[in-house]
């Protein structure tokens, strides 16, 4: 029986990390968007970079699940949130970059369908030196995720 639990428990914990990837020196960690209500169009799509080598740049996100995708900053000008599409985003090296809620984000624009809360879809970045993977999203309730649960 101990034997059973203890595989129970590994294929369940290695089932909560298979939307994690890695590609050269960069892990990407716990890739979620928002779950829209309804057909809303738009949502944001959040995720950690860790980075154990030389510093890069994410320089492109692509997939089918929407129109447009673009890598966005969030300013404030004159007490306003504004996002800003930017053309890359800066891992440093043996550092850490966050895509999150009100900082960093990919944002998905012109949805087919909406994101339904527990969908995946995949998302291929690209970085300027380790190259591209493709990672699984997972549509998570909005206000659901709070990044300070996870430990990476």
């Amino acid at each position: 029986m101990k034997k059973i639990c203890v595989l129970l428990a590994a294929l369940l914990a290695a089932s909560a990390f298979a939307q994690d990837a890695k590609v050269g020196s960069i892990s990407i960690n716990h890739p979620w968007a928002r779950a829209t209500p309804g057909a809303v169009k738009n949502s944001a799509a959040f995720m950690v970079f860790d980075n154990k080598g030389t510093a890069d740049k994410l320089i492109g996100v692509s997939g089918d699940v929407a129109k447009e995708i673009q890598i966005h900053s969030m300013i404030t000008e004159a007490g306003v949130m504004k996002m800003r599409e930017i053309k890359s985003l800066d891992i440093p090296a043996n550092g850490r970059a966050e895509l999150k809620p009100g900082g960093f984000h990919v944002m998905l624009i012109g949805l087919k369908d909406g994101l339904k809360e527990g969908a995946t879809f995949p998302l291929k970045l690209k970085f300027e030196k380790a190259g591209e993977v493709t990672v699984q999203v997972k549509a998570e309730k909005p206000g659901a995720h709070d990044h300070a649960e996870h430990k990476h």
